[in-house]
């Protein structure tokens, strides 16, 4: 396996840890200040007619946009280990005029 390759693979994975850890506990963090915030439990499935719409839409906001952060936040975190490891950035990250 070429150098490349094996580090493209540490990215992966490295990127793929991150991303999921930082989802979870993202997850977690909402769903304890919306049981704060409403006294209820979050929605299980926002599509659910059952369930009021300004709920399924501010829930739905809230968890898309939290997660999407800090999915971005704990990537950004993994590229700067990854350099300080490696010392140049994953393929996957470089720029294209390079």
């Amino acid at each position: 396996m070429s150098k490349d390759a094996k580090g493209s693979k540490i990215w992966a994975v490295l990127s793929l840890v991150s991303a999921l850890g930082a989802a979870s506990v993202a997850r977690k963090a909402l769903d304890t200040g919306w049981k704060a915030a409403t006294g209820r439990k979050p929605p299980q499935n926002p599509a659910d007619p059952d369930v009021q719409v300004w709920e399924a839409v501010a829930w739905a906001t809230v968890t898309g946009a939290t997660v999407a952060l800090a999915r971005m936040f704990a990537q950004r975190r993994a590229a700067t280990y990854y350099v300080k490891s490696t010392g140049h950035l994953p393929k996957q990250l470089e720029k294209d005029d390079k």
